[in-house]
């Protein structure tokens, strides 16, 4: 059967702009005129440009980096400031590039995409800026003292860019370098080794990967008396080849299983496999983590030392090295637990780290393994406003920043529970609401892929935007994602993702049970592949619904894997081309499973033009289709915003009020006016 909205996928088409435009027009008639919207993109707008959030930084020698957007810096500031001042309620902040000012300077829109700082003198850096937020970089050298870009310094036209220091003369490339440059998926294929002042195309090349592969990539790590380059392929989304790179141009491989996480640090090598891996008599399961030291490793030692074993409630979460310590962060049930790890002559000494209070979701935010074991932890709840802590490995650790309270929490809770879903799993979700509330407005969020975890967070825009108005805001923990390690992706991975669906509709159907909401009050959204799953929530579970919102979405699994990077996606989906995957993608692929007179409820479903990452030709032709059979669809496209859906804080703000207000409109009625916000200053911080 040929594809009627194929033209859509024409992105920047003539035909395709008009339908753009139009579509555009009527959501913005229907959803974002009126005073109820107009008030509500205020409240999110005051969050998002709040002059008192908290300000995260990253940490490079002497100096802690910060990029700041607020209302008179829509663009943003990238600016440093010292550890000692960075603890003052007003920090005295360095500007090093204002971006709002290099973009009219240069009549472009640019979107900061970060900075890579030569490590140990911190004096350079390689700049990376987005036309639009798209996922394509321009890069350009930055001096940190004189604050300006280097003339005839290392730079790159608009590409899929990968760079890395080397040392200040050299760096490593792989770019968009013309025909055979880049893979399937269009990252670089070709690693190259560029010295100052030599053209580009005659550097070196000191790495290929195949065309098939996801992409190359190779680094310096320049810690000295451990001085190392690496380089590797990524053989699919989740298994690489890697090499040790010596001098003379000659690869020695890391023989970790390939689709292990690994990690290097000083005389460490640590391995984080995602299958089960057998080492001599011994087998270590998925989601364990171990250590031995490189060196012996490369030699062919296996004497690895357990850190950690994943049991059914427990997974790592993340890790970060200070100079002489291990830190991780453990799920239980999806609530973190904070660790230390110290290596010693008689082993690896396993602590509780401070700064991670009980019942919040707490992370590592930042550490400077090149100089100290200075860390820094965030802690955060549904209700629970971000308190960011700074410590010192077997010191103190203090409080220095904590977010405001963006929306009253009074005779809200937060309750675990879980669904049972059609295999029998037991699958967790958290609802965030009054607890003697009778059933109303629901909404309900998820993810369910690529071993991404959903943890408690402090959400300010879904407070404003859907608890300050006496709406549940419930997030469901299904398989395919991350929380239980490896195995709960396992467990949706390619012919078994209708197991991550089932999950979903599970909890959808438990909070009926429990008497939370009903289905006419039930609303749903996500997004990337969150948006995939709310595409299979309309099209194979309408009934259990009053609204879905679809953000920035996979939906035509016949072609996704020949859309932008579509074919990186393939080891978590399958291959369209395999008639063996096809018959399993078509079951559920909702763009090929609308069909006519179904009790679909209203959907929208917006995108952005600039997204390079997942085509916005899915959302589009789904609209289009959903249209066509007269169903109740919403479209929005946003011009610029790449993946994000949004380029600034006017963006942001327009687009969750244009969610919100959505939802609330179908699932409660009339929408009466957005809640008046009491002072912050009377609010309980909890």
């Amino acid at each position: 059967m040929g594809d009627e909205y194929l033209w859509l996928e024409d992105v920047d088409g003539a035909d395709a702009g008009t339908w753009v435009r139009e579509r555009n027009a009527e959501a913005v008639a229907r959803l974002a005129t009126g005073g109820t919207f107009d008030d509500l993109k205020a409240e999110i707008r005051q969050v998002l440009d709040a002059d008192d959030r908290i300000p995260y930084v990253t940490r490079r020698g002497d100096h802690v980096y910060n990029f700041w957007r607020d209302a008179a810096h829509p663009r943003g500031l990238w600016r440093r400031t010292t550890l000692d001042d960075y603890r003052r309620p007003e920090p005295d902040w360095q500007v090093l590039l204002d971006i709002d000012t290099l973009a009219a300077d240069e009549g472009e829109n640019w979107v900061w995409a970060g900075a890579a700082v030569l490590r140990p003198d911190h004096r350079r850096c390689l700049v990376s800026l987005s036309r639009g937020g798209a996922d394509a970089t321009v890069v350009r050298e930055f001096d940190l003292v004189d604050l300006a870009f280097v003339a005839d310094g290392f730079t790159l036209p608009e590409a899929k860019t990968d760079v890395g220091w080397i040392d200040v003369n050299h760096i490593y490339v792989g770019t968009d370098l013309g025909p055979g440059s880049l893979t399937a998926s269009g990252y670089p294929r070709v690693v190259r080794r560029w010295r100052r002042g030599t053209p580009l195309a005659q550097a070196p090349t000191v790495f290929e990967g195949r065309v098939e592969d996801v992409a190359v990539h190779a680094s310096h790590d320049p810690t000295p008396g451990f001085v190392r380059d690496f380089v590797s392929r990524r053989i699919d989304f989740f298994r690489s080849e890697s090499h040790l790179l010596a001098a003379d141009g000659t690869l020695r491989r890391v023989d970790v299983p390939d689709d292990a996480d690994w990690d290097v640090h000083r005389e460490w090598l640590l391995v984080r496999p995602r299958s089960d891996w057998t080492v001599g008599d011994v087998t270590h399961p998925a989601g364990a983590l171990l250590v031995t030291t490189f060196d012996e490793f490369l030699a062919g030692g296996r004497d690895l030392t357990v850190l950690f074993v994943p049991d059914a409630r427990t997974s790592v979460s993340e890790y970060a090295w200070t100079r002489n310590h291990l830190l991780l962060v453990v799920l239980r049930d999806v609530r973190t637990e904070l660790l230390v790890l110290t290596p010693g002559p008689d082993g690896w000494r396993r602590e509780p780290l401070p700064g991670g209070p009980a019942m919040d979701h707490s992370g590592i935010l930042d550490t400077e393994p090149d100089h100290d074991d200075y860390y820094v932890t965030t802690s955060e709840g549904f209700l629970q406003p971000d308190t960011l802590r700074v410590g010192t490995v077997g010191g103190a650790v203090e409080p220095v920043k904590r977010e405001p309270a963006y929306f009253d929490t009074d005779r809200l809770t937060v309750r675990q529970f879980f669904a049972t879903s059609a295999d029998g799993t037991r699958v967790p979700y958290f609802v965030v609401g009054d607890p003697d509330a009778s059933p109303g407005p629901t909404l309900l969020t998820g993810y369910g892929g690529f071993e991404i975890a959903r943890t408690p967070a402090y959400d300010a825009v879904a407070g404003r935007g859907w608890l300050a108005r006496g709406g549940t805001y419930v997030v469901a923990n299904i398989r395919g994602g991350g929380e239980y390690g490896p195995r709960w992706h396992h467990a949706a991975l390619r012919e078994r993702r209708p197991r991550a669906y089932e999950d979903f509709a599970a909890v959808a159907t438990d909070l009926v049970t429990r008497g939370i909401t009903e289905p006419a009050r039930l609303g749903t959204k996500g997004g990337s592949n969150g948006g995939l799953l709310m595409g299979v929530m309309l099209t194979r579970y309408p009934e259990l619904f009053g609204a879905i919102v679809v953000q920035v979405p996979l939906l035509d699994m016949r072609r996704y894997h020949l859309l932008l990077a579509g074919a990186s996606w393939v080891a978590e989906y399958g291959d369209p081309e395999n008639p063996d995957d096809w018959a399993f993608l078509r079951e559920y692929s909702p763009y090929q499973n609308v069909r006519p007179g179904q009790p679909y409820p209203p959907v929208l479903l917006t995108t952005s033009t600039r997204d390079d990452r997942v085509h916005p030709g899915h959302a589009r032709k789904m609209a289009a289709r959903l249209a066509e059979f007269g169903y109740d669809v919403s479209y929005y496209e946003n011009i610029e915003g790449g993946h994000g859906g949004a380029a600034d804080n006017e963006q942001a703000a327009f687009m969750s009020a244009l969610t919100y207000e959505f939802l609330w409109r179908k699932l409660s009625g009339p929408a009466g006016s957005v809640p008046h916000q009491p002072e912050r200053a009377a609010l309980d911080v909890r």
